[in-house]
């Protein structure tokens, strides 16, 4: 009797584990895109302190501009699925180009240099708004040219910074109306401190963190919202950046964000996060 118990114990434990079996055998099946292919896993690294382009949300998702395109084009693409990795734009940077990223969102301007060490798709990811941040007494000063004119100085702009390019490449269109460019040590400094302060006459800065930092209520610098301004001088394409071996990738981006373009997403998304549909200029971007 014992041994018959014995044998019935040992059947329902073979059993029990045929279940799991096969329920993680579904599990694993679901990574299986629809034409039976594995589903390949990409990280997808955010610069998680740059809202509204892209920030981690009050529930600790990523979010913003540059991470909800990213996922409208994932759901178009079934042989991959996006993994978001948070960091900062310097990490990012590094991240992608050795290869510890695959692909990585930062309001990234294209410049020549950085075709070096990432690859650009063919379809950019959406438009910035690049602004000069004046006092309020210079609110005038419309365009670089206005600003180059009055001699002003502007906030140190890192090197390897594209804000830095677009400075650069203005100064070599207009060689006898430049504006004083000078690189500095850090990626970025604090434009808007810096312009209160008067340690400089302006900065160059995207309009999203402006009204962030001045513009919100909740911005850390709300209480100068009357004393400094931001004025536009160009609208200027973004782009991801994808590691060197990734091209497959990246054309599997370019027709899968055509599409999402298409449908006018990336409109919707531009008026949520930045406040104006920036593809209402896109015939007068020339960059």
């Amino acid at each position: 009797m014992k041994k018959n118990k014995v044998f019935q114990f040992a059947a329902i434990g073979l059993a029990s584990i045929a279940l799991l079996a096969g329920c993680n055998s579904g599990d694993s099946a679901d990574k299986d895109s629809s034409d039976g292919e594995k589903v390949r896993t990409v990280k997808v690294a955010y610069d998680q302190a740059s809202k509204p382009i892209s920030y981690i949300d009050d529930n600790g998702n990523p979010t913003g501009y540059d991470v909800e395109v990213m996922k409208l084009v994932d759901e178009l693409l079934p042989d991959y699925q996006f993994e978001y990795v948070g960091t900062t734009s310097d990490d990012l940077l590094i991240g992608v180009e050795q290869g510890k990223y695959q692909v990585g969102v930062k309001n990234a301007f294209f410049t020549q240099e950085r075709t070096e060490k990432f690859i650009f798709p063919k379809e950019f990811l959406g438009l910035s708004s690049a602004g000069l941040v004046l006092r309020k007494e210079d609110e005038g000063v419309k365009t670089l040219a206005d600003f180059a004119k009055k001699g002003y100085s502007l906030a140190p702009i890192a090197a390897n910074n594209a804000q830095y390019t677009i400075i650069d490449e203005y100064n070599t269109a207009n060689p006898d109306n430049k504006v004083k460019l000078e690189a500095g040590d850090a990626f970025t400094v604090d434009v808007v401190q810096w312009v209160n302060e008067g340690r400089v006459d302006g900065g160059v800065m995207i309009e999203g963190p402006f009204k962030q930092q001045v513009l919100a209520e909740d911005g850390p610098y709300y209480n100068l919202k009357d004393d400094v301004v931001y004025n536009e001088f160009a609208v200027i394409k973004t782009w991801p950046l994808f590691n060197k071996k990734e091209q497959e990738f990246a054309d599997a981006y370019d027709k899968a964000i055509a599409q999402v373009k298409e449908q006018k997403k990336t409109n919707e998304l531009s008026t949520k996060f930045y406040g104006r549909d920036l593809f209402e200029v896109l015939e007068n971007v020339n960059r």
